[in-house]
C-alpha cells in the first residue's frame, strides 16, 4: 500500500517537472530574432505632434540675449518634472527634467510661438518641426539652437504585469519593449504571444496585436509606440484556470495529502 502511494506521488512530482520546463520556453521573448530582418519602412518610424501635446521647446545662440523673445519670459530657473517610472515605489525614481517654456498644441495643431506667430504641427514630427523652427529663426538669429522635448508622452500598461500604470516618456521615443521594461516585464500569467496595443491617433482608435515570442514583433507598425498608446496583457490558461477554482482548494489538497500521509504511516505500522 504504501509503495503504491510513493509511486503515485512520484508520477505526479515528474508531470509536474515536465509541464514546469515547457512553461521556461514559452516565457522566452523573441526566439527566432536570426530569422529576422528589420523592415526599412518602420525601422525609423516616428510619431507624429497630435493635438493636446505640451512641446518644451527652448531657444539658444550664442548670445543668450539675442534669442530671449523666443523664450518667452523663461528662466532658466524654471524646471519640468516627469515621471518616467510611475509604477516604482521610490518617490523620485525615473523623475527627469525638462527645462523650458512650454507650449499646448490646439484643437487645429497650432502652437502660439513668440514672434513667429502661429505655427501649424500637424502631421510633423518633433524633428521636421524642429528643423522647420529653426529655418523660421534664422531670418532673425545666426545659427539658433532648437531643442524640443514632449512633456506628456504617455503610454498606459494594464493587465498581467508587475507594475500597472501610466508612464511618461520624457525624449517622446519608446517601443513596446521599453514601455513593458517600466511595468516591471510580464508576470508568469501574461500571455506573451498576445499583447494587445490600442491606439488613437488623429481622433481614430486602431488596435493590433504583437506576439513577444516573434522576433517579426519589430516589424509591426506597433512595435514603436505613439502618445497615448494603451498597452494590455492578457493573462494566460493558467490564471484563468486558478481564478476560476474554489479558494481553499490549496488547503483541500494539503489535508488529502497529510491524511494520505497517515493513512501509510499507519499501514506501515500494523504491518510491523
Amino acid at each position: 500500500m504504501k509503495s503504491k502511494i510513493l509511486a503515485v506521488l512520484m508520477a505526479f512530482w515528474l508531470v509536474s517537472c515536465k509541464t514546469n520546463q515547457n512553461a521556461k520556453n514559452d516565457l522566452n521573448y523573441m526566439q527566432n530574432i536570426e530569422q529576422v530582418a528589420v523592415d526599412a519602412s518602420t525601422k525609423n518610424s516616428v510619431s507624429t505632434i497630435q493635438t493636446g501635446d505640451q512641446l518644451v521647446i527652448l531657444v539658444t545662440a550664442k548670445d543668450m540675449d539675442v534669442v530671449r523673445p523666443f523664450n518667452q519670459n523663461y528662466s532658466s530657473s524654471e524646471i519640468i518634472q516627469t515621471n518616467t517610472n510611475a509604477g516604482g515605489n521610490t518617490p523620485n525614481q525615473g523623475v527627469t527634467s525638462i527645462s523650458g517654456p512650454m507650449y499646448i498644441v490646439d484643437a487645429e495643431g497650432y502652437i502660439d510661438f513668440p514672434v513667429l506667430g502661429k505655427i501649424s504641427t500637424t502631421n510633423k514630427t518633433l524633428i521636421s518641426f524642429k528643423e522647420e523652427l529653426r529655418d523660421k529663426m534664422s531670418q532673425y538669429v545666426i545659427n539658433p539652437t532648437v531643442n524640443i522635448r514632449l512633456a506628456n508622452f504617455k503610454v498606459t500598461v494594464l493587465g498581467e504585469v508587475n507594475k500597472q500604470g501610466d508612464y511618461t516618456i520624457s525624449n517622446g521615443q519608446a517601443t513596446i519593449l521599453n514601455a513593458l521594461g517600466l511595468a516591471g516585464d510580464l508576470t508568469m500569467y501574461g500571455k506573451r504571444e498576445d499583447v494587445l496595443v490600442i491606439r488613437t491617433e488623429n481622433g481614430v482608435v486602431t488596435h493590433g496585436k504583437i506576439n513577444l515570442q516573434d522576433a517579426n514583433l519589430i516589424n509591426s507598425p506597433y512595435f514603436n509606440l505613439k502618445q497615448g498608446d494603451a498597452i494590455i496583457v492578457a493573462a494566460n490558461n493558467t490564471k484563468d484556470l486558478s481564478s476560476k477554482q474554489n479558494p481553499n482548494t490549496g488547503l483541500y489538497l494539503t489535508a488529502f495529502s497529510i491524511a494520505i500521509t497517515a493513512v501509510a504511516v499507519v499501514v506501515g505500522l500494523i504491518k510491523k
